[in-house]
């Protein structure tokens, strides 16, 4: 007789085979669109096939990646952001940094499985799109709720759409400003005690025309510092959206990179099959 574990294990199986996977990750590409402080993503093919040929006649290729951190989708660690020289918890920024941020690394986000939300914030309002600059206010995304009818609970993933990704083809990629939540959408989204939160722009948060490194960024220090709630970036929101899709089973896996403020990932929301969008 089969244990209570192959059970359960093969009953997993045969619904994760009836699920339709939905890729929210960004593909990664030399050129591609990425913030100016990060460093830009390289890909080098440094071993050609012919270079080196076995006595079977097989060859191989490998690659060289160069990239920062926070370069496509990505989440950010509580290591990426600091306020009055701490981290969350209240650690020593700079005492951190030096021992590798053992305690506040992208290693140290363990792999997320649970309930995602789609706030689709620009169609709960009627546009196709959140204007650039546009602020998220706690009106528009209690307004999504409703408009959607799902009610975030503690322990979800809530990733906001603002529809950037349609702005930023033609907008010249931030001159204008990037729509996001400001200081009290974070507020609200952090009310409702989600694992993570992430959103389809690079920085999450709105950020004015023309930003710099000096721009403050109240929703990171709302999130990473405040409420050690890890954030994730440039999540590619529209399949879902122009499906309707608004509750899913999401998976994010970070990389187990020691020391890293970051790190690239590729969540996965999982939808009951047959579904079309």
């Amino acid at each position: 007789m089969p244990g209570a574990d192959s059970v359960l294990v093969s009953a997993l199986c045969a619904r994760l085979g009836d699920c339709r996977v939905v890729d929210l990750g960004q593909p990664y590409r030399p050129g591609m669109e990425q913030s100016a402080a990060a460093t830009p993503f390289q890909q080098h093919l440094v071993r050609r096939h012919g270079d080196v040929v076995r006595p079977d006649g097989g060859s191989s290729a490998t690659d060289l990646l160069i990239s920062g951190t926070h370069v496509g989708t990505h989440i950010d660690a509580f290591a990426h952001y600091s306020h009055d020289g701490r981290l969350h918890g209240g650690t020593d920024a700079v005492t951190a940094q030096a021992a590798g941020f053992p305690d506040h690394d992208v290693r140290s986000i363990p792999p997320i499985v649970g309930r995602g939300v789609l706030l689709d914030v620009p169609a709960a309002l009627g546009l196709a799109a959140c204007p650039a600059a546009y602020e998220i206010t706690p009106a528009d995304l209690d307004a999504t709720v409703q408009v959607q009818g799902t009610e975030p609970r503690p322990g979800d993933v809530l990733l906001v759409r603002s529809g950037w990704p349609l702005i930023a083809a033609t907008s010249g990629r931030g001159v204008e400003g990037v729509p996001g939540v400001g200081e009290a959408g974070a507020y609200w989204l952090a009310g409702q005690q989600p694992r993570a939160v992430g959103a389809d722009t690079g920085g999450f948060e709105r950020l004015p025309p023309s930003p710099d490194v000096r721009t403050a960024l109240p929703a990171h220090r709302i999130f990473l510092y405040e409420h050690g709630i890890n954030i994730m970036e440039n999540v590619q929101l529209e399949e879902l959206a122009a499906g309707g899709h608004h509750e899913f089973v999401i998976i994010v896996a970070p990389m187990p990179l020691e020391g890293a403020t970051g790190g690239p990932v590729r969540p996965l929301a999982l939808l009951p099959g047959g579904l079309t969008g």
